[in-house]
């Protein structure tokens, strides 16, 4: 099947790079490494390492079968492919709702760190945030390619920044600020490392975009290793230089990356400061907004969500409908959460179970779809096994993510018609035949 008629229009890797940076790289890291230095001490740095050691396998696992056949249902879509309708309802809820909640809570995260650089109370973080998801909301309007382009100079531009904040830190590290190593335990990694995938979930949001790569064949697999080094650089290099400069006092700071920028700057790390959280904040929200838009109309082609949201669901389109409920219910969450009747913790922890859970979902879905006994296959199966422990050790969370499984498996119920994949508008004998398909058959090479 053709997927793209236009790649000359399409997404190049520059710009695809920066959808993946900027799917990544969020506004956890402007407060995460003092959360993660307050419950494990410096060896905080050791659960930093391993996700990032963990997402290797999860990032070329998504683009392995992303490459094979892009489509705009994503992770849905494979789920589809290797256990049916039903589970790939469970695994669009997931993804598609816990926007909503992980979107407000971005925005706020960024808002506060802007407000804090401006000298603003909490009714500048609360006007910032709601501009910051309002960008974000009128960048996808507007379209993918134009959306792309914002964000890749955003990212060069973040990356900058916090490559600044590092080096201007450096003089000032010590190395007794390491010690004690872990004054909680090696337990307690174990234990930060679920509210830290906060800061790694976002390679399951690029699936749903495959579709508008102009060479996915070639560029899926170079735009991972790019954002794999850059995330990796950033994220070790400002942790590393938080604990090493800040030391005792990082676990109280909530302005980490301000603080480093201070030592070098002084008063004009403030306005720095503001810029970078803007672009932190509003990079994830981008792309996950970009993304889950395009996913709501796939699960609407499919019937699993009203169809009325299923306009727009072609490459190149704007999915005006999925779009605008999407902003609907994330602004309703924003409200609630200004007004006091929800708080941040409980947004990030349920945003973080949600990306969790569809992560391990795409991973156990790849099981079935990469050839079996290939590095990628062995790869999968422990990725998935270390997502499952990471869900498990969400705790209170899990209500969400069990929550929207129920609805999902409700709505995804068998409704005696033939089911066609998500996105796809094929014809009933085209479904029939790719049903008779063993689940555990490599899916075919893409033309």
């Amino acid at each position: 099947m053709k997927i793209n008629s236009g790649k000359q229009a399409g997404l190049g890797l520059f710009r695809a790079t920066g959808i993946y940076v900027g799917a990544i790289l969020g506004s956890g890291i402007l407060v995460l490494p003092a959360v993660a230095a307050r419950e494990a001490g410096p060896a905080s740095l050791l659960a930093w390492a391993l996700l990032l050691v963990f997402c290797v396998p999860v990032a070329f696992s998504f683009a392995e079968m992303s490459r094979q056949q892009p489509d705009a249902g994503g992770i849905a879509h494979f789920v589809t492919r290797a256990y049916g309708r039903r589970a790939s309802a469970v695994a669009g809820y997931l993804f598609y709702f816990a926007i909503p909640f992980g979107a407000p809570a971005t925005a706020v995260i960024g808002g506060n760190y802007i407000a804090h650089a401006l000298g603003g109370g909490r009714g500048t973080a609360l006007v910032a945030a709601g501009l910051l998801l309002a960008a974000a909301f009128a960048s996808n309007a507007v379209g993918i390619r134009l959306s792309s382009g914002i964000q890749l100079v955003l990212m060069v531009l973040l990356v900058g920044l916090l490559a600044l904040a590092v080096a201007l830190a450096a003089p000032s590290a010590r190395a007794e600020n390491f010690e004690p190593f872990a004054p909680h335990g090696y337990w307690a990694v174990g234990g930060v490392s679920s509210l830290l995938f906060f800061c790694f979930a976002g390679w399951e949001a690029v699936t749903h975009l495959a579709g508008e790569f102009r060479h996915p064949d070639r560029d899926l697999k170079r735009a991972t290793w790019l954002t794999l080094i850059v995330v990796g650089v950033v994220y070790i290099g400002v942790v590393a230089a938080s604990v090493a400069v800040l030391g005792p006092a990082l676990p109280g700071s909530e302005v980490p990356v301000a603080q480093l920028l201070e030592k070098g700057l002084g008063g004009l790390a403030a306005p720095l400061t503001a810029v970078a959280a803007a672009v932190l904040t509003f990079g994830p929200i981008n792309t996950f907004v970009a993304g889950a838009s395009r996913l709501g109309a796939g699960l609407a082609s499919d019937g699993v969500l009203p169809r009325t949201l299923g306009r727009g669901a072609g490459p190149g389109q704007v999915p005006s409908a999925s779009l605008g409920l999407l902003a609907v219910m994330t602004f309703l969450s924003f409200g609630a959460a200004a007004a006091g009747l929800g708080n941040m913790r409980f947004q990030i922890g349920a945003a973080s179970a949600c990306f969790t859970a569809v992560t391990a979902f795409g991973l156990l879905a790849g099981i079935r779809l990469l050839p079996a006994r290939t590095p990628a296959w062995y790869g999968v199966i422990v990725a998935a096994g270390v997502m499952l422990a990471v869900l498990l050790s969400s705790g209170w969370a899990l209500v969400v993510p069990l929550g929207l499984a129920a609805a999902a498996a409700w709505a995804g119920r068998p409704a005696g018609r033939t089911v066609v994949p998500l996105g796809h508008a094929e014809t009933t004998a085209t479904a029939r035949r790719l049903e008779t398909v063993p689940p555990a058959a490599p899916p075919p090479a893409r033309p």
